[in-house]
Order: structure tokens, then C-alpha cells, then sequence
């Protein structure tokens, strides 16, 4: 079964953008901003928000095999850190995304060793990021097409 989601992100000012989410209707909508000098450091970068979408598919995941498992799960906390570095031409790249979770559990349970071993292979943008997502680029312009566009440098995107 394919599943798709739409999100509409649209240029609010300067480098800050807003995400909505088409397919949750009532879902608040996110916003992103570039740090200084370019955007206002308003909001998290895309960057930022890559690695929280990492983190809450490793913990979505964890939490999905303790229940499954009757392991009491008390609370869950995911730290993520991704690093952006330049790369040789210059240009910003996620070099990694290290995720720390920290699981509260009610009693430590013997059914723990199964989790720790199968929930990775559950999540689906960690393993889809691992392995490199294909992204197919379309540019159509809006009419009137008489304005001009302004570019956005390719160590921000």
C-alpha cells in the first residue's frame, strides 16, 4: 500500500516559510526560518526539522514495540543533534544525525532485548533517510511570470 502527504510550504518573509500540512485539516501549521544574516533565526531551520522528523520515528517506534511488547513505558525523550558542515565545493550538508532516546519504563522487562533489536527496521524516514531519498525537482512559475524571481543560494537549501 503507497501512502502520500502534502505539504504546502509558502515564503511568509525574507528566509521564513510556512509549512501546511493539506492532508490533516485543523493541524497547525509550522514555521521555518534561516539563521542570521539571512532570516531572522525566528524559527527552526529545514535542517533542524529533518533531524526532529529522525527523532520522532526512531521514539514513534520504540514506543509502538514496548506497548506492542506490554512493556510499561512511562515516558519517552528523544535528543537529537544534526550536524551541517560544509562540504568540498563549500556548500552546507548534513554530515549526520546522531539520536539519543531515553526511555522511562515502569519496570525493566526481559521482552526490552526484542525492541531494542527490531524497532529501528520499523521506522520509516530514519531507514528511508539512511538509504538516500530520491528528490525530483519542478519549477513552474506563477503568472504573471514579468516579476523577477530571487535567487536563494545553494548553501541555504
Amino acid at each position: 500500500m503507497e501512502t502520500s502527504h502534502h505539504v504546502t510550504v509558502r515564503l511568509a518573509r525574507q528566509f521564513e516559510f510556512v509549512a501546511e500540512f493539506n492532508d490533516v485539516p485543523g493541524s497547525p501549521s509550522i514555521i521555518f526560518d534561516e539563521p542570521p544574516p539571512l532570516g531572522g533565526g525566528r524559527a527552526p531551520t529545514a535542517a533542524a526539522m529533518l533531524g526532529a522528523a529522525v527523532g520522532d520515528c526512531l521514539a514513534a517506534s520504540l514506543a509502538f514495540c514496548l506497548r506492542k511488547a506490554h512493556v510499561e513505558l512511562v515516558n519517552l525523550t528523544a535528543h537529537v543533534t544534526t550536524r551541517v558542515v560544509h562540504n568540498e565545493k563549500g556548500r552546507f550538508r548534513i554530515d549526520g544525525i546522531d539520536v539519543e532516546l531515553v526511555p522511562a519504563l515502569g519496570k525493566i522487562d526481559p521482552d526490552i532485548g526484542r525492541c531494542e533489536e527490531l524497532f529501528e527496521d520499523f521506522c520509516t524516514v530514519t531507514a528511508s533517510v539512511r538509504k538516500g531519498i530520491p528528490v525530483h525537482v519542478r519549477m513552474r512559475y506563477d503568472e504573471p511570470s514579468g516579476a523577477s524571481t530571487p535567487g536563494v543560494s545553494d548553501e541555504q537549501c
